[in-house]
């Protein structure tokens, strides 16, 4: 703790044993200077933070605990570190690709798809937007995202239209 390495991860799937892997060294510099200048942040929020930072799930109640505090952003489960934090820690560019942008953005990006090489395939839009989506959600959340967006482009918007049949859609 006083040479502010990570906290050490534990593995609890065996009921038997616990595993621990304690870090060595120091995997992310800003982040711990981050800790230092906040030394007012308790030890519980620091090992949640610490989870989230790291891409563990935490429950709802522990959620709600950081959100609170303004220390994280995004919608349960998908959760990543405040701009804030990000902005100290260096992480800037990681946190707007985690946040991903507003849905007229990708609205936008599939409509100039579609003016500049017209008819598509929904690969192709797969193609061009699941690189660019929120690095925190799963490949099927990305999936969803794109067919709501494809939704409301061709049903809410009727900006698009489907002239495939469900199995090809074009």
């Amino acid at each position: 703790m006083e040479r502010f390495f990570p906290l050490p991860d534990y593995d609890l799937k065996n009921p038997d044993r616990v595993k621990v892997h304690i870090y060595g060294e120091i995997i992310d510099e800003k982040y711990s200077r981050f800790l230092i200048e906040n030394a007012d942040l308790d030890i519980w929020s620091v090992i949640l933070l610490d989870k989230v930072q790291k891409r563990v799930r935490i429950n709802k109640d522990e959620h709600s605990r950081l959100k609170k505090q303004g220390l994280i952003e995004g919608r349960y489960p998908n959760l990543f570190v405040a701009a804030r934090i990000a902005a100290t820690t260096g992480m800037k560019a990681r946190h707007i690709r985690d946040r991903g942008f507003d849905k007229k953005y990708y609205q936008d990006m599939i409509l100039a798809l579609i003016q500049e090489h017209e008819p598509v395939k929904r690969r192709d839009i797969d193609e061009l937007l699941l690189p660019k989506l929120p690095e925190v959600l799963s490949k099927k959340q990305k999936k969803t995202k794109i067919n709501n967006l494809l939704y409301e482009l061709s049903v809410k918007m009727n900006q698009i239209k489907n002239t495939g049949s469900r199995k090809l859609p074009q």
